[in-house]
């Protein structure tokens, strides 16, 4: 790891690719790291943080309705806790609420929305995209297309959405 004077930020190097140059030049003055350790560092650089915090930008909660074996495939390295027989909580962190809304909806089963509420608006988008993709694979026009947005099968769905 080192720091960038172009870039005025730190950047990681592979070590298989790294030479040394003789004279290695002038001496440089010594800089703390964000987050005190380079494992913190990298680990908020890689959830898309600034380096000194280790969270993900976007957490959320819901429950899902399997049991432990199951939901702990989709918790990546999210926090599973056990609510009774057949009721999982899972906290789990992603770069975006959609990002965290499609990794959740992975699991296939019930999921609710505990918190905050910025996921379940994520679950609602994906939720009108998906139903869109299924009106146009599912409802094709008179000429045997798919229904595309200005098809009537589109437009049918469209009013019904917008009414509920």
């Amino acid at each position: 790891m080192a720091c960038g004077l172009h870039r005025e930020d730190r950047r990681t190097f592979r070590v298989d690719r790294i030479r040394p140059r003789t004279p290695t030049g002038p001496r440089f003055a010594p800089r703390d790291l964000p987050g005190g350790t380079v494992s913190t560092f990298l680990t908020s650089r890689f959830h898309g943080n600034d380096g000194a915090t280790t969270g993900w930008p976007c957490e959320g909660e819901v429950i899902l309705r399997l049991p432990a074996a199951d939901a702990a495939p989709f918790a990546q390295d999210g926090i599973v806790e056990e609510l009774g027989s057949r009721h999982r909580r899972l906290v789990l962190g992603f770069w975006s609420w959609t990002g965290l809304a499609a990794a959740v909806g992975r699991s296939d089963t019930d999921i609710e929305a505990v918190g905050p509420p910025r996921p379940a608006t994520a679950f609602g988008n994906l939720a009108t995209r998906y139903a869109h993709a299924a009106v146009g694979l599912t409802e094709a026009d008179s000429t045997g297309q798919r229904a595309g947005r200005g098809s009537p099968a589109f437009r049918r769905y469209s009013w019904v959405a917008s009414v509920q």
